[in-house]
């Protein structure tokens, strides 16, 4: 990669690493859900007009957003207002890299290589020794609810990469039509209609800023610039980027909220980074390798497997939505 493109990489990961303090910081006195529901009305705002809506069913589109928008977010956010530290939420929800290899075992049949089956196995190690170790900071059930937004990312990912979109951004905008209407509703049955009538009518400045935060930079700008690095480089060059936004997350979090992980959260977190390397950094294929020496390309249809044996669709990062 080009010295350019390396630091709008890392200007990526870094976007993406300090939103999770970002969710944190803009949550106070806002009920979760109708949060999220806020920040995907403008991601919808004007882009949904501006951009073409993918080539794909309306069925296929609603069942990604519902899984990599709606379900991921709801489950983060709720976390996050239960009191899962946002540093630590930032690590376990990178177990979204292995949880797709084992879905997409499971729903697409695609055999995983023994490199791939060792990430999935330290991952679920990292994520036992962050549960049975976990400070009293870090609740269960919140936990519980950051790793349901993983497991719902990752569901996202193998329906995305079933719809093999070629354009990530349009996917994140068109399947965002899915989250407002149903988390209204479900936030005025969970929170009451007195309770979001007030957070609607007293909006602080924090929220305005934490919405435009998560929404322009981190889901548009982020996305438009992961997508075209996908669409220049092999993902191999671009998807490893994608472990420095937990060490950003912990950080991020140490300096504004000082929070500071259990040496067991801390561990586990590691050795679930460590599964995620192992599944994320591929060596380049034979036949990429051949291509590259020959100066020839890849039809858009084909799909290499990398190392891992795990098929690689064009222009798939991991779903990456943040």
């Amino acid at each position: 990669m080009s010295t350019r493109d390396s630091l709008l990489a890392v200007m990526v990961t870094v976007i993406w690493g300090m939103n999770f303090v970002v969710i944190d910081e803009g949550l106070s006195g806002f009920p979760p859900l109708l949060f999220v529901a806020l920040r995907f009305v403008v991601v919808l705002l004007p882009a949904v007009f501006l951009i073409p809506r993918p080539a794909v069913p309306w069925s296929t589109l609603l069942l990604v957003g519902t899984f990599l928008s709606l379900g991921q977010f709801a489950f983060l956010y709720t976390s996050l207002h239960a009191g899962m530290p946002s540093g630590l939420a930032s690590l376990v929800l990178q177990g979204q890299v292995v949880g797709t290899v084992v879905i997409a075992a499971v729903a697409l049949h695609e055999r995983p290589g023994r490199r791939a089956c060792a990430g999935v196995g330290l991952g679920a190690l990292g994520l036992a020794v962050v549960a049975v170790g976990r400070s009293a900071h870090t609740p269960l059930p919140a936990l519980g609810l950051c790793v349901c937004a993983a497991l719902s990312w990752a569901a996202g990912n193998v329906l995305s990469r079933r719809a093999a979109v070629a354009s990530g951004l349009s996917m994140t905008v068109w399947s965002a039509l899915v989250v407002p209407v149903p988390l209204v509703a479900l936030s005025l049955l969970v929170d009451g209609p007195a309770e979001v009538r007030h957070a609607l009518t007293h909006i602080s400045l924090g929220n305005i800023a934490s919405t435009l935060y998560t929404a322009v930079l981190a889901s548009l700008v982020g996305y438009g610039i992961w997508n075209t690095l996908l669409a220049r480089y092999n993902a191999a060059q671009v998807v490893p980027f994608t472990l420095l936004v937990p060490v950003v997350g912990l950080v991020t979090a140490w300096l504004v909220q000082h929070e500071r992980p259990g040496r067991f959260e801390l561990l586990g977190g590691l050795i679930l980074l460590a599964g995620v390397a192992v599944v994320a950094i591929r060596r380049p294929t034979r036949q990429a390798t051949a291509l590259r020496r020959t100066g020839g390309s890849t039809p858009p249809d084909v799909r290499p497997e990398d190392d891992s044996g795990v098929r690689v669709p064009p222009n798939s990062a991991h779903g990456l939505t943040l």
